[in-house]
C-alpha cells in the first residue's frame, strides 16, 4: 500500500471493509437456512410419524369375528338392516306386522324390539 496515494487507499479499505460486511451477511443468510432446513425436516417428520401412528393403532381395533344365528318368528320377512352405534338393526314384517329389533355387533345379543300394528 505504500504506493497507493492516500485517495486509493481508502478505496481499498471501504472495498475490503464491503467484502468482510459481504461474508458476514452471507455467513448469516446461510445460518438461517440451516435453521429454517432443519425446521422444515423436523415438521415434517412429526406429520409423518402422526400418520403411521394412526394407521398402525387403526389396525389393531378391528372387531372381532362373531358368528351366530338369530331366530326370528316363522314367516317373517326381512325388510330392511342397517348398523349404527355398535348395534345392528332389523326391520321385517310378520303377517302385515311390522317389527324392528336392535342387537349388540360384538355378542349378537338382543338389545331391543319395537313392534308396530294398527288400530283395531
Amino acid at each position: 500500500m505504500g504506493n497507493l496515494t492516500a485517495g486509493e487507499a481508502d478505496d481499498a479499505d471501504a472495498a475490503v471493509g464491503a467484502d468482510q460486511s459481504a461474508a458476514r451477511t452471507m455467513a448469516r443468510v446461510r445460518w438461517l437456512m440451516i435453521i429454517s432446513g432443519l425446521t422444515t425436516l423436523l415438521a415434517i417428520a412429526a406429520v409423518i410419524a402422526v400418520i403411521g401412528y394412526r394407521v398402525f393403532r387403526a389396525g389393531g381395533s378391528s372387531l372381532p369375528a362373531v358368528e351366530g344365528t338369530v331366530v326370528l318368528p316363522k314367516g317373517a320377512v326381512v325388510v330392511s338392516s342397517a348398523v349404527a352405534e355398535g348395534r345392528i338393526v332389523v326391520m321385517y314384517d310378520v303377517g302385515g306386522a311390522t317389527e324392528i329389533r336392535t342387537f349388540d355387533v360384538k355378542t349378537l345379543k338382543e338389545t331391543g324390539r319395537l313392534r308396530f300394528a294398527t288400530e283395531p
